[in-house]
């Protein structure tokens, strides 16, 4: 009787389909619970205990938010700092930090964002990245946009610009007039301070190149 070689042999595939899939599904299911670990969002207690998470609670707008590169990861990493104001306060409890993200959230899909900005990878590019809007450096003291809406802070100078933005023409592809309400404003901001807050693995890749951007104060 010829001998048959392993590899022309159906048993041998058959069984190490098997296997590789087998490996394959317990190899999901293991990524699924660690992402869904990573991806969940902290708490105030974390914050205030000085825990990092890839996404912090709500309450984080009650705290400065830096971008820092990091040499052991080698990109850029969110930083939470020392307490700050937002709008006049830095003592947003968990619900009510937590109702301002959930109207800003909603406020960005109304308003369809997403039809010309990138948030988190997802949306267009047709007009700037809004994934580290809070960090950009146009909006910090002697920022060109601060300077531009009159604005003595960060928050208040970017709420401004959203509820008038036809008002301060600062790009060729100039942002519509959505009739975006002060309240509505205030979400928006803190949505969006939130969103610099998470840790992307260094997304958007280009952001961290602008001056001022890394180590901003």
């Amino acid at each position: 009787m010829a001998k048959i070689s392993v590899w022309s042999d159906n048993r041998f595939w058959q069984r190490s389909a098997a296997w590789i899939t087998g490996f394959a599904a317990v190899l999901l299911i293991w990524l699924t619970f660690d992402t869904a670990g990573q991806i969940a969002m902290g708490t105030d207690a974390d914050l205030q205990a000085g825990v990092t998470k890839r996404v912090p609670g709500p309450t984080v707008i009650n705290y400065k938010i830096t971008y820092e590169m990091s040499t052991k990861r080698g990109h850029e990493v969110p930083v939470i700092g020392e307490k700050e104001m937002f709008f006049g306060r830095d003592d947003y409890s968990e619900e009510e930090a937590g109702a301002l993200l959930h109207l800003g959230k909603l406020g960005s899909q109304t308003k369809n964002c997403m039809n010309c900005h990138t948030l988190l990878g997802n949306g267009a590019y047709y007009a700037p990245d809004l994934t580290k809007a809070w960090l950009d450096p146009a909006w910090q003291d002697g920022g060109t946009m601060q300077a531009m809406t009159g604005k003595s802070t960060k928050e208040e100078a970017m709420a401004e610009f959203l509820q008038h933005p036809s008002t301060y023409p600062t790009h060729s592809r100039m942002m519509p007039d959505l009739g975006i309400t002060p309240e509505e404003a205030k979400g928006l901001v803190a949505f969006l301070k939130h969103m610099s807050s998470i840790d992307t693995n260094g997304f958007p890749r280009n952001f961290g190149r602008m001056q001022g951007a890394v180590n901003g104060k």
